[in-house]
C-alpha cells in the first residue's frame, strides 16, 4: 500500500478540473473535424480521468518512474481506498 498518498484537493475539485479537461479534449477533436459520434466513446469519463490525475501524483511523487505492473495496480489500489466513490472506477481500469 502507498504510505503517503499525495492529496490535490476534494473530489469535488478533482471532478470539475477532470471535467475542464474532458471538454478541452471534446474542443480539440472537434475542432480538428472529428464526429462526436466517432470519438466519445473512446474519451475516458470524469471519474477515470481523476484516477489518472491522482495516479500521476504519486508517480511524480515518488520521482517520475513506474515500477512495474504491480506497483501501478498498487497504486490503482490505494486511490480506491482513498476515494471510495472512485471504487468502481480503479476496479473497471483494473479490470481492462
Amino acid at each position: 500500500m502507498i504510505k503517503s498518498f499525495p492529496r490535490r484537493a476534494s473530489l469535488e475539485v478533482l471532478r470539475a478540473e477532470a471535467g475542464d479537461e474532458r471538454s478541452v479534449l471534446v474542443h480539440e477533436r472537434l475542432r480538428s473535424g472529428e464526429d462526436p459520434w466517432d470519438f466519445m466513446t473512446e474519451l475516458p469519463s470524469i471519474d477515470e480521468l481523476v484516477v489518472l490525475f491522482l495516479r500521476a501524483d504519486v508517480v511524480e511523487d515518488r520521482g517520475g518512474n513506474i515500477r512495474d505492473r504491480g506497483w501501478n495496480n498498487q497504486v490503482l489500489r490505494s486511490i480506491a481506498l482513498e476515494y471510495p466513490e472512485l471504487s468502481p472506477t480503479v476496479w473497471r481500469m483494473l479490470a481492462a
